[in-house]
């Protein structure tokens, strides 16, 4: 993610950037990942919830200052992974309604502008449903080639890779990492303030 974002920020027009893109493109899927396994193991699902969006609120502004977002027009992943966190426990809730819990989230990111929007929901919702079987990996390399074809050329497709790096894990629970979504805001704030130093346009 830093890779990515530095690369928007800084190598947009050098030959770097593609590279740094691709590279982010893997980002995204292990957040999920995080979030997918820190549903299953908090022993305190409201305040986890709230502390995502406690960071998802407090990130917006950085996020639109640094990247030259107009209000409302893009809200940052973190937001998107709250409303992929309610939909895990929805759907865990109540399994014989998934399938519409999951539509309705990707339907609601698609129309509030949530960054990954229908497809950030979609990913969470595999991962979230994630088992060592041939069945489970034939959707997901599905999945992984329809996003080639409907969004080439941002190779978003490379997000499929990351498949490979959460499959090795024991899907023990780890330790506390309080700090973690903190990475967020502060990364993206180091980003603009570096940018605005040296006179990068945002955006």
């Amino acid at each position: 993610m830093v890779i990515d974002h530095v690369g928007y920020v800084f190598l947009r027009e050098t030959d770097w950037a593609m590279l740094c893109y691709g590279l982010g493109r893997l980002s995204f899927p292990l957040f999920a990942w995080l979030l997918v396994q820190g549903e299953a193991h908090t022993q305190n699902f409201r305040r986890y919830a709230l502390r995502l969006l406690g960071m998802a609120i407090l990130s917006q502004p950085i996020y639109q200052l640094t990247f030259g977002i107009a209000l409302f027009e893009d809200f940052n992943i973190l937001f998107t992974l709250l409303l992929g966190l309610l939909c895990l426990r929805a759907a865990r809730q109540w399994p014989r309604w998934a399938v519409l819990i999951w539509l309705v989230g990707a339907i609601a990111a698609e129309l509030a502008n949530f960054n990954y929007d229908a497809y950030g929901i979609a990913l969470i919702a595999l991962i979230g449903n994630y088992k060592p079987t041939l069945l489970w990996w034939t959707v997901w390399c599905i999945f992984t080639a329809l996003t080639a074809v409907v969004m080439s050329g941002n190779l978003q497709f490379l997000a499929g890779f990351a498949a490979l790096i959460f499959a090795c894990a024991n899907h023990e629970r780890g330790p506390k990492a309080r700090w973690f979504y903190w990475f967020y805001p502060a990364h993206i704030g180091l980003i603009g303030l570096a940018a605005f130093g040296l006179n990068r346009p945002a955006g």
